[in-house]
C-alpha cells in the first residue's frame, strides 16, 4: 500500500475548484502541495488563481487550470478566453471540458473542430481533455470522446469534472485506457478525477494503467489523479498509519 501511496502522490493534481474559493484557500492548497513525503505533480485551480499559485510554488510543481468548466458547452469563444487567461498568468496545463452534451447529440464534427481549436490555442501547454465519462452512458460514447481528444492531440484524457453525479469509475477508465493504447500514441496519458478519496481507490486505477499501458506509464507524464481529499490518506499511509480504507470507486 505504501508503494501505491507514493505513486499516487507523485501523480496527484491537488485540486480546489469550489465556487467560493478565495486567495487564502489557494495559499493553503499550495502549502499542502509540498508534503514531507515529496511534492505533488500539480495543483489545479480556477484561471483567476493561476498567477497566485505560480508565484507560491516551486518550478517542479506544475500549475493547471480549467477551461469551459464545468459546463462543457460548445462555446469556443469562452473557452479560448479561459485558455488565454491561463497562459498569460503563467499556467503550465489546461484541463478543458469536451462539449459532451453536443457529443451525445451526435455533433461529432463540431466537437472535433472545437478540440482542434483548443489544442492550437493551448500549445505549448499540456492539454487534458475532460470527456465527462459519467454522463456518456455507453462504452461507445466514452470511447468516442476519448478518440476525439486523442485525435486532436490531447496530452491526457481525463474522466470527469467531479461536478456530476457519476465521476471516475474503473469501467470508464478501462475504456479510455484501451483507446489510449489503440491510438499508438506512446506519450498520451490518463487522468482519473472525481470520487477518488483513498489510496485504495487510487490503487484500482494504478493497476488498470499498468495492465493497459505498462508499469512505465505510472509516472506524472502519463498518469494523474485529480483530487482534493486523496492527499490526506496518502500522507496517512506514508506515515505508517493503519488505514482501513474502503474504496469509493465502486
Amino acid at each position: 500500500m505504501k508503494k501505491a501511496a507514493q505513486q499516487a502522490l507523485q501523480c496527484l493534481d491537488l485540486t480546489s475548484l469550489n465556487d467560493g474559493d478565495t486567495p487564502a484557500d489557494i495559499d493553503a492548497l499550495c502549502a499542502r502541495a509540498q508534503t514531507p513525503f515529496g511534492p505533488v505533480a500539480a495543483v489545479c485551480v480556477w484561471p483567476r488563481f493561476v498567477a497566485q499559485a505560480r508565484a507560491l510554488l516551486p518550478a517542479n510543481i506544475r500549475v493547471a487550470a480549467v477551461a469551459n468548466f464545468p459546463a462543457g458547452d460548445l462555446d469556443l469563444a469562452r473557452t479560448l478566453a479561459d485558455v488565454q487567461e491561463i497562459a498569460t498568468a503563467g499556467g503550465d496545463e489546461v484541463d478543458v471540458v469536451l462539449p459532451y452534451r453536443a457529443l451525445i447529440k451526435g455533433q461529432t464534427v463540431e466537437c472535433a473542430e472545437f478540440l482542434a481549436e483548443v489544442r492550437h490555442a493551448t500549445r505549448p501547454l499540456t492539454l487534458k481533455v475532460i470527456i465527462e465519462s459519467g454522463e456518456l452512458l455507453t462504452n461507445d460514447l466514452i470511447a468516442q470522446g476519448a478518440r476525439l481528444a486523442l485525435m486532436a492531440g490531447a496530452d491526457f484524457v481525463k474522466t470527469s469534472t467531479g461536478k456530476t453525479k457519476v465521476s471516475a469509475t474503473p469501467k470508464a477508465a478501462g475504456v479510455i485506457l484501451k483507446e489510449i493504447k489503440l491510438s499508438g500514441l506512446g506519450s498520451a496519458g490518463f487522468k482519473a478525477s472525481g470520487g477518488i478519496r483513498s489510496v485504495a481507490d487510487a490503487q484500482v486505477y494504478l493497476q488498470l494503467v499498468e495492465t493497459h499501458l505498462g508499469a512505465a506509464a505510472i509516472v506524472p507524464q502519463r498518469l494523474r489523479f485529480g483530487a482534493s481529499a486523496l492527499l490526506g490518506d496518502i500522507e496517512a499511509v506514508l506515515a505508517g498509519a493503519a488505514v482501513a480504507a474502503t474504496s469509493g470507486a465502486y
